[in-house]
């Protein structure tokens, strides 16, 4: 297998590696002066088949440019194909015209690595599934689930009930309440610009439960915050989880996190996140499952067996 990696998350890139017991590529990846990207593999390619590992940070502009000069390289070296793997999708929160004379960027990400040379793309956790539909290339979004249900069900928590922070995400929370054998909560949302929600009602029984908050990302963490506050308002148990697969953690999400004082806030290593960078903190890693897709798209094997197991 040849595995490159990007230079925004070095410790999954070497994680991934070792989980498959291949080196990593040798590839050149710097920035000039004046801030212009430059990429060249320093190992043949031709005639191979290529996995490029990148992942959106809170640098996603930087990200996607290395991304897609990699993509090119790789096809203008003749590689046989070029696979994407590409834990957190920047810009998938712009899925849809929400008002009038947005864009729709999530698809314009699609048609630039599709321009950029990419035949494949791995992903986790994408914010909409519809996203799929964005490609005309093959796309395997994987389910992050598995590993919250794993780790949440070794806790044993006491009478647990999953909590879908808005309707939208009520479908993602679900599937992780069916992993864990829980029951469901929804909140309902109203936000009124970015970054700022009020929490209107809860649906369902969380009087004296273990609530575990889940959703695909956690950016400034205010929507989070007011959850909790909701939560414990309508009488919610003492232990509260924040969980998603995306630790984004820009603005005042430290702040907002710290305030809020969750029992654990869980994420995974999908982008890099400082180990202590909020009390509480457990970070699970997804190298593992990574390689086993990986290993499965080399040997021609169907990905979904994976979740089957």
């Amino acid at each position: 297998m040849h595995l490159f990696s990007g230079s925004s998350h070095p410790a999954l890139a070497r994680a991934l590696a070792q989980q498959l017991g291949c080196p990593l590529g040798n590839v050149t990846l710097k920035a000039f002066s004046c801030g212009e990207r430059y990429v060249k593999f320093e190992d043949s390619i031709r005639g191979k088949d290529v996995y490029l590992l990148q992942t959106g940070t809170r640098n996603p502009d930087q990200d996607l440019m290395e991304l897609f000069l990699m993509c090119q390289a790789a096809r203008l070296s003749f590689a046989k194909t070029v696979h994407v793997v590409l834990p957190h999708f920047p810009y998938a929160r712009q899925d849809r015209v929400a008002e009038p004379r947005e864009p729709i960027s999530a698809k314009l990400i699609a048609s630039l690595l599709e321009h950029a040379g990419a035949d494949h793309v791995v992903t986790l956790d994408l914010h909409s599934e519809q996203i799929q539909g964005f490609f005309s290339v093959p796309v395997d979004a994987l389910d992050g689930r598995p590993i919250f249900a794993e780790y949440l069900k070794s806790k044993d928590l006491k009478d647990p009930v999953v909590v879908a922070p808005d309707a939208g995400g009520a479908k993602r929370a679900k599937k992780l309440a069916d992993l864990m054998g829980a029951d469901l909560a929804i909140m309902h949302k109203h936000r009124s610009a970015h970054h700022t929600a009020e929490i209107l009602e809860v649906v369902g029984d969380i009087e004296g439960r273990t609530c575990i908050l889940f959703d695909d990302i956690i950016d400034t963490a205010g929507t989070l915050a007011k959850a909790k506050q909701a939560l414990v308002k309508r009488g919610a148990g003492k232990d509260i989880y924040a969980a998603a697969t995306h630790a984004v953690f820009s603005g005042k999400a430290i702040e907002n996190l710290t305030k809020a004082a969750f029992k654990e806030v869980i994420v995974t290593d999908s982008m890099p996140v400082k180990k202590n960078a909020v009390k509480g903190l457990k970070i699970l890693t997804i190298a593992p499952m990574l390689a086993r897709v990986l290993t499965h798209i080399e040997s021609g094997k169907s990905v979904t067996e994976i979740y089957k197991k």
